[in-house]
């Protein structure tokens, strides 16, 4: 059987490059931090291929860097907001199908959670002195996209993808 994925963290950042939601899924909470920090550093390597790429490109950015036990992998949306996958590092080969139906899917989680006419996307501006319409993801209106995103990590992680050992 080949090996599944090990999804160790994704993230959504804004247009403006806020981040929307940070997610992690390893069992150490002292290395959350690191995802914060590959999640940013991941944003100039995102903005290069984009411009490289001209207004044709493609959302998916394929494999964006490799960085001591991650490869980070890169998406970016219709309306830019940007989702960058942390997976851990193996002897596998990681095929671009698989890693689009995974940003696919984590895609469709955020189309979903901002489509609920509900969601309250607009922040008070005075309070936080910043526009950002995705301030409030922690709020508990966006307990579903979370739990989404886990969802697809959790079907990922237990799914034995089309991966070939090398």
């Amino acid at each position: 059987m080949p090996p599944s994925l090990k999804l160790n963290a994704v993230a959504f950042i804004s247009p403006q490059n806020h981040p929307i939601l940070i997610r992690t899924f390893t069992r150490q909470d002292e290395h959350a931090i690191k995802y914060h920090y590959i999640a940013h550093t991941s944003l100039d390597i995102i903005e290069e291929r984009v411009a490289a790429a001209g207004k044709g490109g493609d959302c998916y950015l394929g494999l964006l860097y490799t960085m001591e036990d991650v490869a980070v992998y890169g998406y970016i949306t219709p309306l830019k907001v940007k989702i960058v996958l942390a997976l851990a590092l193996t002897d596998s080969v990681v095929k671009d199908l698989d890693m689009i139906a995974i940003f696919k899917a984590m895609h469709m989680a955020y189309f979903n959670a901002i489509s609920n006419p509900f969601l309250k996307l607009e922040s008070n501006v005075e309070s936080s002195g910043d526009a950002s319409p995705y301030l409030l993801v922690g709020g508990g209106k966006w307990k579903s996209f979370r739990r989404r995103v886990d969802e697809v990590a959790r079907v990922v992680a237990n799914y034995p993808n089309t991966l070939q050992a090398v």
